[in-house]
């Protein structure tokens, strides 16, 4: 069998070239995000984890007409996307505060916003992938304003989705980061959800204990979810049964 060409290596995943004019196969690694939200430390058998969860994730959104990149998984670690053009843009959906807006807005880790607030954030790990606002999307050819409008309306329908799916196994969804892509079909445009959703890309918390309004009046912070792929993959039933740690993932020194 020929060997793949590889087309792009981040973090987390490897690119190949696809099977057919169009698509790209998708390799999730075990290796950790430092820009994820919270930082991801490697993990033994995360890759494994990561593709089953943004499987089912991918696939439901496709199933209820939010268009992704995702066509199919190939084995434990592969799937096939389609090829897009991503935009140099991480686009972030905040439900809580956590994270840098508890720094910018001095807000008590946990609190509820009074709606989705979604956040850009430029794409550049140089220059710390800084905050941007739309102005300057628009100024630099990021995007335009119908691209803005239709960023705002996919990422709250994927919110709407992860949170009622989280929700209904106890987690809360705190935010999330997105990548989109652009596709052409002719010569129509559109927007796609791209790269991946899973814990790397998610701040998950537990809702089991105390109601976060309560732990804050309490000075407690939200519960994190423990063995976050592990957990959350036995919650949603696509844990592999081959996956080697049961209970607690192995954290690669």
């Amino acid at each position: 069998m020929a060997r793949r060409k590889k087309v792009y290596e981040g973090k987390a995943k490897i690119l190949y070239e696809g099977p057919e004019p169009g698509t790209l196969i998708q390799y999730y690694k075990d290796d950790g995000q430092l820009d994820a939200v919270p930082p991801q430390a490697a993990v033994e058998g995360k890759g494994v984890l990561n593709n089953r969860l943004s499987e089912f994730f991918m696939s439901g959104l496709n199933g209820i007409g939010v268009p992704t990149h995702f066509i199919k998984r190939l084995n434990m670690r592969e799937q096939v996307v389609r090829m897009a053009e991503i935009m140099p843009l991480e686009i972030v959906v905040r439900n809580y505060a956590a994270g840098a807006m508890t720094e910018r807005l001095g807000l008590p880790l946990g609190t509820p916003l009074p709606r989705p607030i979604v956040e850009y954030y430029f794409k550049d790990e140089k220059l710390g992938n800084p905050m941007v606002s739309e102005e300057h999307i628009v100024a630099f050819n990021w995007g335009n304003q119908q691209d803005l409008d239709d960023i705002i309306a996919l990422s709250l329908r994927v919110n709407d989705f992860l949170s009622g799916v989280m929700l209904g196994v106890g987690v809360r969804l705190a935010d999330f980061r997105l990548e989109v892509g652009r596709v052409w079909e002719g010569d129509f445009m559109r927007l796609i959800v791209a790269d991946e959703i899973s814990p790397d890309s998610c701040r998950l918390w537990d809702i089991r204990g105390l109601d976060l309004s309560e732990r804050a009046a309490q000075g407690h912070e939200p519960i994190p979810m423990a063995n976050v792929y592990t957990e959350l993959a036995r919650r949603l039933g696509v844990l592999p049964t081959n996956v080697t740690h049961n209970t607690k993932p192995t954290l690669i020194n």
